[in-house]
This record gives structure tokens, sequence and C-alpha cells, in this order.
């Protein structure tokens, strides 16, 4: 298990790669994802131009191991809802991820809230709040709050 350092740490790798996302995933919101195993950074991914993989989609596409030992670290709420690609949630649901640690939650109506139910009713174990307000003051612009 990681520490609480650990965690940070890799959740700020999260952050910094969020940050790969601008201008061109515009006008879905800049969020970064990095998969961790034994402590290691195994794949990371960052939000695509509007139609392309989402951070959670790009970091599972350059994985291809079995996930049930994998912590996903993301710096939102994964997506429930399915628009020009599918929902991360269930994606990562279906690819049999063990934990996923969230920095904050999405406040678009059509998320907010139900990315982590589909995690955790599929057992996952689901953390959220980790460095959530220095990802929020990034990310919050770029958000959705209608």
């Amino acid at each position: 298990m990681t520490d609480l350092a650990q965690e940070i740490g890799f959740m700020q790798r999260a952050l910094i790669l969020s940050h790969q996302a601008l201008p061109a995933c515009r006008p879905n919101p800049p969020v970064g994802c990095v998969l961790v195993k034994d402590g290691e950074i195994v794949s990371e991914g960052f939000t695509q131009p509007p139609g392309c993989h989402h951070a959670e989609a790009m970091a599972l596409a350059n994985y291809d191991l079995p996930l049930n030992e994998v912590t996903a670290y993301v710096t939102l709420e994964p997506c429930s809802f399915v628009g020009r690609t599918p929902s991360c949630a269930h994606t990562l649901v279906e690819k049999g991820i063990k934990r996923v640690v969230v920095a904050t939650l999405d406040p678009d109506p059509r998320n907010s809230g139900k990315g982590i139910d589909v995690l955790k009713q599929a057992g996952i174990e689901v953390s959220v709040g980790l460095c959530e307000q220095e990802v929020f003051d990034f990310i919050s612009p770029y958000l959705l709050n209608k």
C-alpha cells in the first residue's frame, strides 16, 4: 500500500499532465490520470481533443496488462455518461480496476457524483478529495456548472 506522501505525488503528477491537455481538449475540462501498480506509475494520460480519449481512456490505452492490482489517480471524477466518447467510469469498471483516487467531483449535472456511484456499485474502492483544492483551483474555470 502506498503512503499519503506517495499518493499526493501521484495526484500531483496527474495535475501536471492535465495542463498538457490545454488548449486542445476544450470544451472538455483538462484532466490528468496516472495508473499506479506496486508504487510505480505504469501509464499516464490526459484529455485529448473532443471526440478522442479522455484522460482515463488514454492511460488505459497505453497499458495492456490486467488492472486488478492497479490504482487510477484522476484529477476529476470519471464521466458516467456517453457523449462523443464512452463513459470513463464504466470503462474503468469493465477493465477491472481495483481502486480509483479522485481529486474533485465534477459539478456537471450530467455527472456530479454519478461517476463515483458507478465505481462504488461495481465494488471498486474509491477515495475523493486528495489534493482537491490544488486541483480545483486549476480546473474550476473549465468546468460546466449548469
